[in-house]
């Protein structure tokens, strides 16, 4: 493999990574804060760490007056009720199951592009969508299909999944305009003070009780700097040199590290069942996004490797 290859495709495995651990680092922060807490200090995290970057790349961008309200519109989706319903929602489901969740936004995203624009959809991605919501369904079920997560915290999830797929409908004119950085760093600010009135209305009382020690740093940096934001840098660069489809292949890996890292971390049990929807969630994007021919492709590689 060329070292430019190497480096596109390490770089986007890494963004994989972070995403994957931050359905783990959530479960490590709840320890000492709450949820509205957590995603304030995450967003002022980001938000400096991405300015600090923008300001040192010399690649800051002035945004237009008639574009404030699309921002404004856009950050009301993300980080708004995105992070309500994935923070509130991971305070009640296991990572595993939050992750699973959360990997169906490139199954509704075409969906949402057919009823907002018309997108031609096709059976392909219909089928791979039918299969990856079994998968689901399967993770969310136990034996005799009873939910193994509260019922509130899968529709916290999915709140947060219907406003990533809202978002990502809404933000197409957007990158036309500015850079990738430019529009996550907008937004978190926007965030900030979106969720500033919340935070003081129901977390800074406990707030106030914490000491602020390693323990309960460590996840917000982590949070803010990695998944919220060199995550999302390493992607849209990744895009960009290869392309959407390809790029988003390695999205579909992201519930399998966390099952992963949940196991090892928190020690999450992986159950059979938890194991064969994981699976069919996978099929299933794969089937809705790379196409027959390319789903042949890669059980061919997977032969010969362990042939």
């Amino acid at each position: 493999m060329k070292p430019k290859t190497l480096g596109i495709y390490s770089g986007i495995s890494l963004a994989m990574l972070f995403w994957s651990l931050s359905f783990v680092f959530y479960k490590i922060a709840y320890r000492n804060l709450e949820p509205i807490a957590l995603i304030f200090f995450r967003l002022i995290v980001a938000s400096l760490f991405l300015l600090t970057v923008t300001v040192l790349t010399g690649s800051f961008e002035k945004i237009r007056r008639a574009d404030f309200g699309r921002f404004l519109l856009l950050s009301l989706f993300e980080p708004l009720l995105y992070f309500l319903g994935e923070s509130y929602g991971m305070n009640l489901v296991s990572s595993t199951v939050g992750a699973v969740i959360v990997s169906t936004i490139p199954l509704l995203t075409p969906v949402a592009a057919f009823l907002f624009f018309r997108e031609r959809i096709t059976w392909l991605r219909i089928a791979g969508i039918t299969l990856s919501f079994t998968g689901v369904l399967l993770v969310l079920t136990g034996r005799g299909f009873v939910l193994v997560a509260p019922p509130l915290g899968i529709a916290l999830m999915f709140l947060a999944v219907f406003s990533a797929v809202s978002y990502t409908s809404l933000i197409v004119n957007l990158t036309r305009k500015y850079r990738s950085m430019t529009i996550i760093l907008i937004q978190s600010i926007i965030g900030i003070f979106l969720f500033l009135p919340i935070f003081l209305l129901t977390d800074l009382k406990e707030t106030r009780a914490i000491t602020w020690s390693w323990p309960v740093l460590y996840p917000v940096l982590f949070l803010g700097i990695f998944p919220s934001s060199i995550s999302f840098i390493l992607y849209t660069s990744t895009i960009r040199k290869i392309g959407i489809t390809r790029t988003n292949l390695f999205t579909n890996f992201i519930p399998v590290f966390t099952a992963l890292f949940s196991a090892l971390i928190l020690n999450e049990v992986l159950t059979k069942g938890k194991i064969a929807g994981m699976a069919l969630v996978i099929l299933g994007l794969m089937l809705a996004q790379t196409g027959l021919r390319k789903i042949e492709f890669v059980k061919a590689l997977f032969k010969r490797m362990f042939r």
